[in-house]
């Protein structure tokens, strides 16, 4: 019983994190209709200037701050210089931008920051908290992990749903051309979008970066589960996001546990899979009507 439990907390520590970069995707589909794969290397990019003020004698909040506000300006940099031009060209060209920039920021960050991992310091204790007498594996670390992303979720619902922020990056989303006539500026709408998707990606990138180390391939793992995470809830759906991301860490976390690390990644194509089969637009994800 104890293992199992020990097993069920890595796994909402290690979903949640797949949760919040699930939700930066989620964030730029909604507005944009294009998965952003070079969200690793972003999220990549700022867990390195993270990690360099953290090195040089900054505290853990003072690097978590630099992070955000790197993402904020990359998401916002990258929207208008490289996205912008491939707007209205077909979706595969934006979907070649995303991998060029992967490979782009990969490079420029093994020219920059070397190839050798880098440890990253945690925020809070490592050490398990103590139940019972069992030595729990979560840790006041892990329960800051699951509580940021709980957060960054209330925060992005807050703002989509209560503000006039949200309301308007809503309408250029779903309905561009009647947003415009009505005022708002389309442009600016994407690029807070991306701006926002970029700092929860340097959240997320912060938040998994004391369980591995920090390189230029250090999350690729990381974009590939919480893409899968963001399929699994469903590309619209931001809770789904959440939803899937939790479902996903706790079943690799299972799964690795009791069958082994090796089978992991296999494990989390045949969840993709047979969530797709039961649900092809993921468990909260709306099927589009069409008129014939």
């Amino acid at each position: 019983m104890g293992r199992f439990l020990d097993l069920t907390l890595a796994g909402l520590t290690t979903g949640a994190v797949y949760a919040a970069v699930a939700l930066a995707l989620v964030l730029i589909w909604r507005s944009t209709r294009i998965v952003n794969f070079a969200q690793g290397g972003m999220l990549m990019v700022t867990t390195f200037l993270a990690h360099t003020v953290a090195g040089s004698g900054g505290s853990y909040w003072l690097a978590l701050l630099v992070a955000v506000l790197s993402g904020l300006v990359l998401g916002a940099v990258v929207e208008r210089v490289l996205m912008r031009p491939v707007e209205r060209r077909p979706p595969l060209d934006a979907v070649v931008v995303t991998f060029g920039l992967l490979v782009l920021l990969q490079g420029v960050a093994g020219m920059v920051f070397g190839g050798t991992p880098r440890s990253y310091p945690p925020a809070f204790d490592i050490t398990g908290f103590r139940v019972a007498g069992h030595q729990l594996l979560f840790s006041p670390n892990d329960l800051w992990v699951v509580l940021v992303v709980l957060g960054v979720m209330a925060v992005l619902a807050f703002v989509f749903r209560r503000t006039s922020l949200g309301l308007r990056m809503r309408s250029a989303a779903f309905a561009p051309e009647v947003a415009r006539l009505l005022g708002v500026r389309v442009g600016r709408m994407l690029t807070v979008g991306w701006a926002l998707a970029a700092v929860v990606g340097a959240v997320a990138g912060v938040l998994i970066a004391p369980a591995t180390f920090v390189s230029p391939t250090a999350f690729d793992a990381t974009l590939v589960f919480g893409f899968t995470a963001a399929v699994i809830g469903g590309l619209d759906s931001p809770p789904g996001a959440v939803v899937g991301g939790v479902l996903l860490g706790a079943v690799l976390s299972y799964v690795s546990g009791y069958l082994g690390p090796d089978v992991v990644t296999s494990a989390a194509l045949v969840v993709l899979i047979f969530v797709l089969m039961v649900r092809p637009n993921g468990l909260f994800g709306r099927g589009a009507e069409r008129r014939v």
